[in-house]
């Protein structure tokens, strides 16, 4: 599907777009545009590669003229441009909204203008049920996604993914406890019940990829995944690491999750299981009220969510297999500095 195709990545320069193009640049795919706001980032992935399928383009999702010039000529996007950090969205939650729902909504009408084939719009799973500003902006983000997926129809099909933890992705606490065994500190733990999804980002990637080649217009997908506990996360690094650090509890940050939940209950009623994932097909009903108040769905009641709580767990021992797939613990374990 991607032969000879041009494929734009928006916030290309992060953990998924470098994912993306170790995928793909020795497959067939005829261009990669990576589009970002950071012009470093992108001289160093140029120098990295090196290779001629690689076109760069500076802008930003906030503004759609950059973005129409970059769409130009487009068949796919893989829209992964955000702002991700929790306490930093919390702080200034009108710069979240700019980015991650308005800047998509910009995004989205450059790709429809553009004639632009597929569109993947990435997720989280703090969009479901949401407690932070970054959650409630990409909440947000899901429903403008879905909402423009029934006015683009199957000339520009827009699905959704969403997905949780993404293991050793920059921010996430994987690299940090790495850094404080290597220093020497104790390992800060939030709360060792704290349950997360564990995924690759190879997981992420085979996410979006599935999403692209099963999508209909406004599907929202989910991968089945395992969960762990952060202090059997924490356990695992210590013991693949030999270490003897001991582990400091701080307490839950502010806006943080105790779990992740990736579907809703209500979500689950209409889930459709696809083996290693979950469908969600887009709610298409318009503004006939009477379908709201007179007419509800009984197994609503009888669903649970799908969380980190409830998922399948695994125990130190499987946190360990997992972690060894990681190329910043491999290095750790060699007694390298972990680049992530």
């Amino acid at each position: 599907m991607f032969a000879d195709k041009t494929l734009l990545i928006t916030g290309g320069t992060g953990t998924f777009g470098n994912a993306v193009l170790r995928r793909f640049l020795e497959t067939g795919i005829g261009e990669i545009r990576v589009f970002s706001r950071d012009e470093k980032k992108q001289d160093d992935m140029r120098k990295a590669y090196a290779n001629s399928k690689l076109r760069f383009y500076i802008g930003d999702v906030r503004t759609e003229s950059s973005l129409r010039d970059a769409m130009a000529g487009v068949d796919f996007v893989f829209h992964a441009a955000a702002l991700k950090q929790v306490p930093s969205c919390e702080f200034f939650p009108i710069e979240a909204l700019h980015t991650n729902a308005l800047g998509t909504e910009n995004m989205l009408n450059a790709a429809i203008t553009a004639g632009v084939k597929r569109v993947i719009v990435l997720s989280t799973d703090k969009a479901v049920y949401p407690i932070n500003a970054m959650g409630i902006s990409k909440a947000m983000m899901e429903k403008l996604a879905v909402a423009k997926s029934r006015v683009a129809g199957l000339n520009t099909v827009i699905s959704v993914t969403r997905y949780g933890n993404v293991m050793a992705s920059r921010g996430s606490v994987i690299p940090l406890f790495i850094r404080q065994i290597q220093e020497g500190q104790p390992l800060t733990v939030t709360d060792p019940a704290m349950t997360r999804f564990m995924m690759t980002i190879e997981d992420a990637v085979d996410l979006v990829i599935y999403a692209f080649e099963h999508g209909n217009p406004g599907d929202t997908f989910v991968q089945k995944a395992p969960a762990c506990t952060i202090g059997n996360l924490a356990l695992a690094l210590k013991k693949l690491l030999n270490s003897d650090n001991s582990i400091e509890v701080i307490g839950t940050r502010h806006g943080e999750k105790l779990y992740e939940t990736l579907l809703t209950r209500e979500e689950m009623a209409v889930a459709e299981d696809m083996g290693g994932y979950f469908r969600v097909p887009a709610d298409n009903r318009d503004l006939n009220y009477s379908l709201f108040f007179n007419e509800g769905r009984e197994e609503v009641a009888q669903k649970s969510d799908y969380n980190s709580h409830n998922a399948s767990m695994v125990d130190v021992e499987g946190m360990c297999q997992l972690l060894l797939k990681l190329r910043c613990v491999q290095q750790a374990m060699r007694g390298e500095r972990a680049e992530v």
